[in-house]
């Protein structure tokens, strides 16, 4: 045999250094608690030698379970990263699909992008869209393109952070009340004024 029990289950990888120490530790403590019980001249029990190849077994065991855990969570976490990157994919398709195209104009469109505030030149149709709604905004490598708004649902279940939300919606919490708000509404000020 090339060793043993204890030799082959560490080459194998399934016990480490620490663990054969203890249990050979805990094989000593058996072995000399039993001595001391039974004399100088006191013959190893076989039993010694079975709980020796329990206990080897058991820290096998112990070591196969932590090893199949572990797989399994590195396991998730390669799927959850095929997952997004599928995700990823498929939101390049739909934008290299639906993006429109033939956009740019003289006139500015600002926009907030997250705390800063950005511009995009586009023609008046694609101004008066982007005004009312009706073509959205995505922050997508570096840059901006513009989208229907009938895509807006499918790139939200694709990746939530690309859309730039509407005017409308960020100044949803502004900290007034209803009241005030309908006080306000009458004094609306166009916030797509040519200058």
């Amino acid at each position: 045999m090339a060793g043993s029990l204890l030799d082959q289950m560490k080459k194998a990888g399934l016990v480490n250094e620490h663990k054969a120490k203890q249990a050979k530790k805990e094989k000593y403590q058996q072995t000399k608690q039993q001595q001391q019980q039974g004399g100088k001249n006191a013959v190893a029990d076989p039993t010694v030698a079975h709980t020796e190849t329990k206990t080897a077994a058991q820290l096998a065991a112990d070591a196969a379970a932590q090893k199949a855990e572990k797989d399994r969570q590195l396991n998730a976490e390669r799927q959850q990263q095929q997952a997004q990157k599928a995700k990823q994919a498929e939101l390049k398709q739909i934008l290299a699909v639906h993006s429109l195209k033939n956009t740019t104009g003289d006139q500015l469109f600002n926009f907030a992008d997250g705390a800063q505030v950005k511009s995009v030149a586009v023609n008046a149709k694609t101004h008066a869209g982007l005004v009312a709604g009706s073509i959205r905004i995505v922050r997508w490598k570096g840059g901006h393109l513009l989208v229907s708004a009938d895509m807006v649902d499918k790139i939200n279940q694709r990746d939530d952070q690309v859309l730039i939300p509407l005017a409308a919606d960020s100044f949803a919490d502004d900290g007034l009340s209803a009241e005030d708000r309908d006080y306000y509404a009458k004094f609306a000020i166009p916030d797509d004024l040519s200058w």
